[in-house]
C-alpha cells in the first residue's frame, strides 16, 4: 500500500512538472499595436523616433517584444476613417494617435479598443475625455495645450524686434484652444503696447490670404496660432508665404522652423511622444485608459532659424540666441 501511495505522489509531481515546462514552452503573446499619423513618416521623422526611444527605455524592442502597424494618411484627411479602421479589424491591442484628426478618425472606428494621445491641442474641449483627471473612456494620452505661451511668444516677438508696435495675429476660431490664447495674447500686447491685428484663417489659401492682408496693414510680425488641423503637412509652403511677405513670424512648433520659418517657441512634442510610449506600457499591462490621467506638457522648446533671419534682413540680438535651445545656421 505504502508503494502505490509513493508511486501516486511520484505520478502527481511527474505531471506537475510536464505542465510547467508546457506552459514555460507556451509562445509569450506579442503585442501588437497600431500607430496613426495623419502625415507621412518623412514629416516627423523625430516624432516616430522619440516614441520608439520610449518604448526602448521601457524594454520594448520592435519587431521583437513588440510588433508595430503604421499607417499614414500622408496628408489627406479622407484615409484616417479608413486607415483607422483597418487598425480595429487587425484586432491590434491599441492604437497610438498623433494629433486631434487623427484621435477623431480612431474614436469614430472603435470605442473599446484602447487610444493613446500621442498629443493634443485641448483633449476636453475636442470631447476626445471627460475630465483631465477621469478620462472616462476607452481614450487617455497626453495634452499639448498651455495657452500661456501665446503671451510669451509675443514677448520674443518684442525681444528680437525691440520697437515692435504692430502685429498680425493669425488663429483659427473653431480651434478649442484659440480663444485662450487669444487672451493671453491680448494681455501682453497691453503690458507691451503692441497693437494686434487678428486674421481667421480656415485653410491654406486663407494663410496666404492672412500674409497678404498682413503686409496691407503694415503689420511688422506675426504670431502664428493656426490650428494644427489646417495646415498639416504643408509647413514649407507656409514659411514661404512668410518669407515671401518679409515678415518675421513666431511659431508654436519646431516643424515650421525646420521647414524654413524663423522662430518657434512651444511644447516640445518630441517629449510627448516619448512619454505616449508610458502610456502603450501601463495599458498592455491590464491598466484602462478611462482611469488612467491625461498628462500636461513639461518641456518647452525655443527654436531659431539664422538663414531665415538673413534672408529677411533681420538681426537676432545675442542675448535672445543665447537662449534658443536650438539655433539652425
Amino acid at each position: 500500500m505504502k508503494k502505490v501511495g509513493v508511486l501516486s505522489i511520484l505520478f502527481v509531481v511527474v505531471l506537475r512538472a510536464v505542465a510547467v515546462i508546457a506552459e514555460a514552452q507556451q509562445p509569450t503573446k506579442v503585442p501588437r499595436i497600431g500607430y496613426l499619423s495623419l502625415t507621412s513618416p518623412s514629416v516627423s521623422p523625430t516624432r516616430i523616433e522619440a516614441f520608439r526611444q520610449g518604448l526602448r527605455e521601457l524594454g520594448y524592442v520592435e519587431g521583437k517584444n513588440i510588433v508595430i502597424e503604421y499607417r499614414y494618411a500622408e496628408g489627406k484627411f479622407d484615409r484616417l476613417p479608413a486607415l483607422a479602421a483597418e487598425l480595429v479589424r487587425l484586432k491590434v491591442d491599441l492604437i497610438v494617435t498623433t494629433g486631434p484628426t487623427v484621435t477623431h478618425a480612431a474614436k469614430e472606428a472603435t470605442t473599446k479598443v484602447p487610444i493613446v494621445m500621442a498629443t493634443d491641442t485641448d483633449p476636453v474641449g475636442n470631447g476626445f475625455v471627460a475630465s483631465l483627471a477621469r478620462p472616462g473612456s476607452n481614450i487617455t494620452g497626453l495634452s499639448a495645450l498651455a495657452p500661456e505661451l501665446s503671451g510669451k511668444q509675443l514677448e520674443l516677438l518684442k525681444e528680437i524686434i525691440p520697437k515692435l508696435s504692430r502685429v498680425a495675429v493669425f488663429g483659427t476660431s473653431n480651434n478649442p484652444g484659440n480663444a485662450q490664447m487669444l487672451k493671453e495674447v491680448k494681455l501682453a500686447a497691453g503690458a507691451f503696447g503692441v497693437k494686434l491685428q487678428y486674421l481667421e484663417v480656415r485653410g491654406l489659401k486663407g494663410i496666404e490670404t492672412a500674409f497678404r492682408a498682413a503686409s496691407k496693414e503694415r503689420a511688422e510680425a506675426v504670431l502664428y496660432l493656426v490650428a494644427g488641423l489646417v495646415d498639416a503637412g504643408h509647413q514649407t509652403e507656409i514659411t514661404e508665404f512668410a518669407l515671401k511677405s518679409r515678415l518675421p513670424a513666431i511659431y508654436r512648433s519646431r516643424q515650421y522652423v525646420e521647414a524654413g520659418g524663423l522662430v518657434s517657441y512651444g511644447v516640445s512634442v518630441d517629449d510627448l511622444d516619448r512619454r505616449a510610449a508610458t502610456y502603450v506600457h501601463k495599458i498592455l499591462k491590464g491598466a484602462k485608459p478611462a482611469d488612467i490621467p491625461v498628462e500636461q506638457p513639461t518641456k518647452f522648446e525655443f527654436i531659431v532659424n539664422l538663414k531665415a533671419a538673413k534672408q529677411i534682413g533681420l538681426t537676432i540680438p545675442p542675448n535672445v540666441l543665447v537662449r534658443a535651445d536650438r539655433v539652425i545656421r
